[in-house]
């Protein structure tokens, strides 16, 4: 059959225009980008309950909706396993097959579980503590996979130097921690470090569950406590709280909102703000088209001094007023 020269062209333009849009949906990484007339879904999971965790998801979502993710351009998927560990592989297996744009994991367990789980979208982790030593990344300065995120390490040393600040006599320093936790383990290797430095001692106690909490507190005859970011210990906070106010001794936290529920001071980051880091780190993700392999890990480069004078009055310790005067935050109750 003869084919007309208008028909030929109309032809070749329309071969063109298929070969074009081809080689456009091809593995150039654009096409796993999110459609821009459609909300972006993103699956949030934190490990369990406690207000560090709790801030680090609000700041996430405003520093996403300071971003223009806000209403109908943006859906979460909001679920938290309450520290079980088969629950927390089930939701992030469930994630894996949702067809999600990213995924945010709070806390080192769950992010462990996303990076086993999920490989072809990135996933973001947060208040992770040491992500090469829980094998999220292969270093934080080039993650080299589809995982990277925020940390956040604590400075140890510093908090520990406050105990002498407030209590010179303090000798030893107790640690309850979960077993389970590789964050919390890092945790004790840089205090034991930091002590040796500080004429101070550590004893340790390990759980498995929070309901062990106040009983592996009590075991310890130390002269203080030093809580990690243990997600295990500080949902089980008040437990060793009432220990420690028994005892008559301090509990320098790792955290400012463990301060504000009853310990006696730290030098601790600020969880919404690392919330919210993690949401420009999200943003790059989303709009600019960058890799997590090529994303450094982040952290807080500044700390506030958050210090609570009614526990302290409570185990018997007065906070110098120097450093009630530097403090962020002091809570009297």
């Amino acid at each position: 059959m003869n084919i007309s020269r208008a028909g030929k062209l109309t032809t070749l333009l329309a071969a063109t225009a298929l070969l074009a849009t081809a080689c456009g949906s091809g593995g150039s990484g654009d096409a796993s980008s999110p459609d821009a007339s459609k909300p972006v879904k993103i699956g949030i999971s934190q490990y369990v309950t406690h207000p560090s965790l709790d801030a680090v998801v609000k700041g996430f979502k405003e520093g996403m909706a300071d971003a223009g993710y806000s209403g109908d351009k943006v859906k979460y998927d909001l679920q938290n396993p309450q520290a079980d560990a088969s629950t927390n592989t089930a939701i992030m297996g469930q994630f894996a097959n949702d067809n999600l744009d990213l995924v945010l994991a709070v806390a080192t367990p769950t992010a462990q579980a996303a990076a086993q789980a999920i490989t072809d979208i990135p996933v973001l982790f947060s208040a992770v503590t040491d992500p090469v030593a829980a094998k999220l990344v292969a270093s934080n300065e080039a993650p080299g996979g589809n995982v990277t995120g925020t940390s956040d390490k604590n400075p140890v040393k510093e908090q520990l130097e406050l105990l002498k600040k407030i209590d010179p006599e303090a000798k030893t320093v107790g640690i309850v921690y979960s077993s389970g936790e590789v964050n919390s383990a890092s945790q004790v290797e840089w205090a034991k470090e930091a002590a040796g430095e500080l004429g101070l001692e550590i004893k340790e106690a390990t759980i498995s569950a929070s309901s062990e909490v106040q009983q592996a507190a009590s075991s310890l005859d130390v002269d203080a406590f030093y809580v990690p970011t243990d997600n295990a210990v500080v949902s089980a906070l008040e437990g060793l709280l009432q220990t420690a106010q028994s005892k008559k001794i301090p509990v320098i936290a790792a955290d400012g909102d463990s301060v504000k529920r009853g310990a006696t001071a730290t030098y601790g980051i600020n969880y919404e703000k690392l919330g919210k880091q993690t949401a420009d780190m999200a943003v790059k993700i989303l709009k600019d088209g960058d890799k997590p392999a090529d994303m450094p890990v982040e952290t807080l480069t500044d700390v506030d001094l958050y210090v609570n004078t009614a526990a302290a009055k409570k185990v018997g310790v007065e906070i110098p007023q120097d450093l009630i005067d530097q403090a962020a935050e002091v809570y009297k109750k």
